[in-house]
């Protein structure tokens, strides 16, 4: 009875995203209402099309929007319990949230070292060099890489780019698109390693993805997003196992549809509302 008990007591929040609005430049609306929960020490997924205002909620949650003319104008980001709605980045990196971009956004004309020490800017003790160590356990391949990071292939850039968002020692991690641009063996090798980091550093993660296949075999819950709003979510394994969700996104589904093109997204979101 004591072991049920503790299976259904809920998990601790560690990030809480509430009906919030987001507007670039006083006048575009791009999130309208968007609300979702991050336990504390899981993977959650962000699915859905180009333009769903999923690289825009993580944005929100960084502070990276005020670098866009963006702003939240309703609703809230909690982190810890703390409201960090419209907060500075760099506060915010310092609070353990480190967020690696769409497209890497390594600095091509410094090695792999310095790349990392960056990561590490916010921090004042002495084991920098130590975390410097640690990355090369996960990623190998970079140790051996000594010259700038501009030469590296992508799927070694969006292993730096991780491995400097570990050097913040941050709580969480905001991925976003970690796959694009790689081959699907890389694909796999880099996701082994995002879930290897979850589960030996406890760090919480929620992750940007435009492969929803891999995004939902190591992510334990996700959210789908379309046209600014969260219009489905569930634990990996229904979205898996959703009819819609296998049609539209997995390549699956009763019909085996092959194209979409002649059906109207509407009607999906219609029948997914």
């Amino acid at each position: 009875m004591a072991e049920a008990a503790l299976e259904t007591q809920p998990k601790e929040l560690l990030l809480s995203v509430n009906n919030i609005e987001v507007v670039y430049d006083e006048v575009i609306l791009v999130l309208r209402g968007v609300s979702l929960d991050v336990p504390k020490g899981e993977i959650v997924t962000l699915l859905g099309p180009n333009g769903a205002g999923k690289s825009t909620t993580l944005k929100a949650i960084s502070g990276l929007l005020s670098t866009e003319d963006g702003e939240i104008t309703k609703g809230e980001v909690t982190y810890n319990g703390e409201n960090i709605s419209n907060q500075d980045p760099a506060k915010i990196v310092r609070k353990g949230i480190f967020q690696v971009m769409e497209g890497r956004r390594i600095i091509e004309d410094m090695t792999v070292i310095e790349n990392l020490r960056l990561g590490a800017y916010t921090r004042k003790d002495n084991q920098v060099n130590a975390d410097i160590e640690l990355v090369f356990e996960y990623f190998p391949r970079l140790k051996e890489r000594t010259g700038l990071a501009g030469y590296l292939s992508g799927g070694e850039q969006q292993m730096l780019a991780i491995g400097r968002a570990i050097m913040a020692r941050p709580e969480m991690i905001l991925l976003d698109e970690p796959s694009m641009g790689l081959s699907p063996l890389l694909v796999k090798e880099v996701f082994g390693i995002i879930k290897k980091i979850n589960q030996e550093q406890g760090i919480t993660m929620l992750l940007v993805e435009q492969n929803a296949t891999m995004a939902l075999k190591h992510a334990t819950y996700g959210y789908i997003m379309e046209s600014g709003k969260v219009v489905m979510d569930g634990t990996s394994e229904e979205l898996m196992n959703n009819s819609d969700v296998k049609e539209f996104y997995l390549g699956g589904g009763e019909g085996h549809r092959k194209s979409f093109k002649n059906l109207k997204s509407y009607k999906r979101r219609k029948r997914w509302l």
